[in-house]
């Protein structure tokens, strides 16, 4: 990490070493397991770790190392972790954040999966989350108690594209003695979120850090001393629940991290240009960029300058039919493809309300603002 850098691109560029043996990019390691010279070194593995050695895929390895670096270095967090999946990431964390009896305070227009996560899984082993408006303070004092320990948001919400108040979360995070996670999947390099206060900072790589439609990833960032808890051969989320990443898998994310600049600027073009056509031609069009957003102002008083505002905007059909046929008229003439995820080199569309965010109950989408 570089902190005195303060644009999220450059660091990134300038996260790499010079390899010795004059590989330009990382090798590849196909190791499951890792050999010692002795017991007693082994032992002082498990026991204390040694620099620059690994122990077992599952806790770490080469590959996953690289690509987790990069990641941290983007995002000005001491270290970071990559995972199977989004989930993935977003389970060890918050698992590792809450036990039995302690309560999570959410927004509630969180991506569905995770929705599901807060409310179906995690009351199973005794966690609670409250969801609210995440931006109206009396609702977060409302339901904040002594057993509170979270704080969950996005950035920009999945799909509403809220955004996320991240001062007066933190300020409120810091009067009550919370832990301020923050899901960034929608904003990489747009917005630094460790940079206005977030503890813990989660990406879902599948999405624009990987950008081509070929892997799953996710990624938790941190504290030196948090990352390494997740990895604790006895107590860590990240290495007894198992959600390793493939060191193939790492080895291609990492190597299209690296265009992540170029890709998420062309996003931003892209989708402002759409949502100011769409606008002139009278549709109901949501997109952060847009003086009309609600959060147009705060989203430009914390994003980086020179990314723009992303590549998703949602737009408002009026009925399900009327959004089906239009998904499928742009499928026929080569737009893009009727399909959930975001950030692909080609454009996607999908009815959120019956597919990504349908985990989420009837009621609760109407009180998010969801159409069904």
């Amino acid at each position: 990490m570089n902190a005195k850098v303060t644009d999220p691109g450059t660091r990134l560029a300038m996260c790499r070493k010079f390899s010795p043996d004059g590989h330009v990019n990382p090798v590849i390691s196909d190791s499951a397991t890792f050999a010692f010279e002795s017991g007693a070194r082994m032992t002082e593995m498990f026991e204390s770790g040694i620099e620059g050695r690994f122990l077992y895929s599952r806790h770490a390895s080469p590959s996953n190392t690289a690509l987790a670096e990069m990641i941290a270095a983007m995002e000005n967090t001491e270290s970071a972790i990559v995972t199977a999946t989004g989930m993935g990431a977003i389970s060890c964390a918050l698992l590792a954040l809450c036990q039995n009896g302690d309560e999570i305070i959410a927004s509630r227009t969180v991506y569905g999966g995770t929705y599901a996560l807060m409310d179906n899984l995690m009351p199973r082993f005794g966690i609670k989350t409250n969801f609210v408006d995440i931006n109206d303070l009396d609702s977060l004092q409302s339901c904040v108690t002594s057993n509170t320990k979270v704080i969950f948001a996005e950035t920009m919400s999945n799909p509403l594209l809220a955004v996320a108040n991240l001062g007066q979360l933190r300020s409120f995070c810091d009067e009550h003695g919370v832990t301020l996670v923050i899901d960034n999947t929608f904003a990489p390099l747009i917005v630094t979120p460790r940079d206005h206060g977030a503890d813990v900072v989660i990406h879902s790589l599948t999405k624009y850090i990987n950008g081509m439609g070929d892997h799953l990833g996710g990624v938790v960032c941190g504290t030196d001393e948090f990352i390494a808890s997740l990895m604790d051969v006895n107590t860590g989320t990240a290495m007894l629940l198992g959600p390793s990443m493939d060191a193939l898998v790492s080895s291609g994310i990492r190597k299209n991290l690296q265009t992540l600049p170029i890709r998420v600027r062309q996003h931003s073009i892209n989708a402002m240009l759409v949502a100011n056509h769409l606008t002139q031609a009278g549709f109901s069009v949501v997109y952060p960029g847009l003086e009309s957003h609600p959060d147009h102002d705060r989203m430009k008083e914390i994003s980086n300058s020179g990314y723009g505002f992303g590549g998703v905007l949602t737009l408002d059909c009026g009925t399900r039919e009327r959004a089906d046929v239009s998904m499928q008229a742009l499928q026929n003439r080569g737009v893009g493809y009727l399909a959930v995820s975001l950030g692909f080199v080609h454009t996607l569309f999908s009815m959120p309300a019956c597919s990504t965010s349908s985990e989420i109950p009837l009621e609760e989408r109407e009180r998010m603002g969801l159409s069904t």
